[in-house]
C-alpha cells in the first residue's frame, strides 16, 4: 500500500494538446480500443466510437447504440461488445455492430440498481461492478460526496446468472474498476475518500479488501488499464478540499443538513484537471495535475495512438493530452 503524497514525478503538468467536440455532452468514460479508437457515453444515452484522435481536427464520431438511460462506465469485451454501466438502467450489454442493448442486471436483493457506475469482466466471464450509492442519484452525486454516506457496492455477476450478490458494501462512493495483471485482484476506486482499493480475487484472502493507494491528491473517478504500459490510469475528478476533509469528521446529522443545501446548490466544476498512473504494487508512478484547466471535472483517462484522453462529466467533448514524457 502507497501513501500517494509521499510519491514525486518529475513529469508533474498535465499538457493539452487540443480539445475536440463530439456532438454530446458528458463523455464520462472513456475507453480505448485495439485499433485506437475511443468510446464513450454522453448524456441523452448514445454510446459513441471517436476514430482520428492522433489528428483531432480531423476525427469522427459514429453512433454504435443508445441506451434510453444514462451511460457511465464501460469495459470492452473480447468479442467486440461492450458493457455498460448506465446510471438509470444498470448493467447492460451492447453490441457494437448493430446496436442492439440487453439488460444484465437491473437490481440485487430486491433493490433496484439506480446507480450503477464502472464495470471490469474476468477472461472467465465473471463481471463486478459498482454502485456508487443507494441513497442518490446520478444527478444528486455532490449530496453522496457530502454527506459520506458510505453506501457504495461492488457487484458479482457469475457466468450465465441472472441476478448479481454484494461482494463488498459500506464503500464510500465507489467508482472506477480495474484488474491487475493476472487477475488476482481488481482496484476500486472510493472517490469519497480519496483512495484505491484493493480487492482480492484469488487465494485465501479471496473477498477481502485492503487499501491500495491512500490519501490521493484529488478524488478518483474511472480507472482504465494500459495493457502495453502495464499502468493504471486513475482520473481525479475534483482536487483534494480541505472543508470536505473535515466536513467528513462531522456528526451525520452535520453531513446530512449540508447534503441537503449541497444538492440544490449550482454546481460549478473547479479549474482543476488531474490524473495519476499506478503500477500494480500500488506505486504512483506519474501525477499529472492542470490547476487552471479549460477542462475541467475529468472523471476518466485512457491512452490511445500515444496521447493521453480524458474525458468529463460535463464538458461537450474528450481532452487529448501529452503522455509524460512525450510533451513538444
Amino acid at each position: 500500500m502507497t501513501d500517494a503524497a509521499d510519491r514525486t514525478d518529475p513529469h508533474g503538468a498535465l499538457v493539452p494538446l487540443a480539445y475536440v467536440g463530439i456532438g454530446g455532452r458528458g463523455p464520462e468514460d472513456v475507453v480505448a480500443d485495439e485499433r485506437g479508437r475511443v468510446l464513450t457515453g454522453v448524456e441523452d444515452g448514445r454510446v459513441l466510437r471517436v476514430d482520428g484522435l492522433a489528428e483531432p481536427g480531423r476525427a469522427r464520431v459514429e453512433t454504435l447504440a443508445e441506451t434510453g438511460g444514462r451511460p457511465l462506465g464501460l469495459e470492452l469485451l473480447p468479442d467486440g461488445d461492450l458493457l455498460v454501466c448506465d446510471a438509470e438502467r444498470g448493467l447492460l450489454r451492447v453490441t457494437t455492430g448493430d446496436g442492439t442493448v440487453r439488460v444484465l442486471a437491473d437490481e440485487v436483493r430486491g433493490e433496484r440498481l439506480r446507480f450503477c457506475s464502472n464495470a471490469v469482466a474476468l477472461s472467465d466471464g465473471t463481471v463486478y461492478f459498482t454502485v456508487s450509492s443507494r441513497r442518490y442519484p446520478l444527478h444528486q452525486w455532490i449530496g453522496d460526496i457530502v454527506e459520506h454516506t458510505g453506501t457504495g457496492r461492488l457487484l458479482r455477476l457469475a457466468p450465465g446468472a441472472g441476478t448479481p450478490e454484494v461482494v463488498l458494501e459500506g464503500l464510500q462512493f465507489a467508482n472506477g474498476l480495474a484488474l491487475c495483471a493476472d487477475e488476482s485482484f481488481l482496484v476500486l476506486a472510493e472517490t469519497g475518500a480519496r483512495r484505491l482499493t484493493r480487492v482480492r480475487l484469488t487465494g485465501a484472502g479471496a473477498g477481502t479488501s485492503e487499501p491500495f493507494v491512500e490519501d490521493l491528491p484529488g478524488m478518483p473517478d474511472n480507472m482504465w488499464r494500459d495493457q502495453e504500459g502495464g499502468l493504471l490510469w486513475v482520473a481525479l475528478a475534483g482536487p483534494r478540499i480541505g472543508a470536505l476533509d473535515r466536513l467528513h469528521r462531522a456528526s451525520p446529522a452535520v453531513r446530512s443538513a449540508a447534503s441537503r443545501v449541497a444538492v440544490r446548490a449550482p454546481f460549478r466544476p473547479l479549474g482543476f484537471a488531474g490524473v495519476v498512473a499506478v503500477d500494480d504494487e500500488g506505486h504512483v508512478v506519474h501525477t499529472l495535475v492542470d490547476s487552471r484547466s479549460r477542462f475541467r471535472m475529468v472523471t476518466s483517462a485512457c491512452v490511445a495512438e500515444g496521447q493521453l484522453i480524458l474525458g468529463s462529466l460535463v464538458e461537450r467533448g474528450v481532452a487529448v493530452c501529452a503522455l509524460p514524457g512525450k510533451a513538444d
